[in-house]
C-alpha cells in the first residue's frame, strides 16, 4: 500500500483553476499506468482531516469520539493506492512515478490473514 501524505495547508488546485486539468491528467495517467501494468487494486483521495472523526480506544472503557485526526502533524494522510507488486523494489519504483512534487509516500505491506485464502 502506498500511503500519501502531504501538507493540507498548501494551496491546492480546484476545478476551473488554471493548471487543474493538467494536474489531474497526470494523476489519471498514473492510475492508467497502474491498471495497464496489472498493479492497480484500489486507490482514493481522502477528504481533509477537518472532516475526520477519531475513536480513541482504551481497554475496558467506552471509545472516546473526537473530531479531527488522531495526531497533529505537519503532513496529513491524504490518499492511498493499494497496488500489487512483486516486492518492495517494484513498489518503490511504482511510488516514484506518482505525480507529486512534495509530501511523502509511505509504502507498507498489507497484512493478509493466512487463513483467508
Amino acid at each position: 500500500m502506498i500511503l500519501i501524505h502531504g501538507d493540507e495547508s498548501s494551496p491546492r488546485l480546484a476545478p476551473g483553476d488554471p493548471g487543474f486539468d493538467e494536474d489531474m491528467g497526470a494523476w489519471f495517467a498514473y492510475n492508467q499506468s497502474l491498471i495497464e501494468g496489472g498493479h492497480w487494486v484500489s486507490g482514493a483521495n481522502l477528504a481533509p482531516t477537518s472532516s475526520a472523526t477519531t475513536l480513541r480506544l482504551t481497554s475496558g472503557q467506552a471509545p472516546e469520539i473526537v473530531d479531527g485526526p488522531f495526531a497533529e502533524t505537519k503532513e496529513q494522510f491524504g490518499g492511498y493506492y493499494l497496488i500489487s507488486a512483486e516486492n518492495l523494489d517494484e513498489a518503490i519504483e511504482l511510488a516514484k512515478k506518482l505525480p507529486m512534487d512534495s509530501g511523502s509516500l509511505e509504502i507498507r505491506p498489507v497484512a493478509f490473514r493466512p487463513d483467508a485464502g
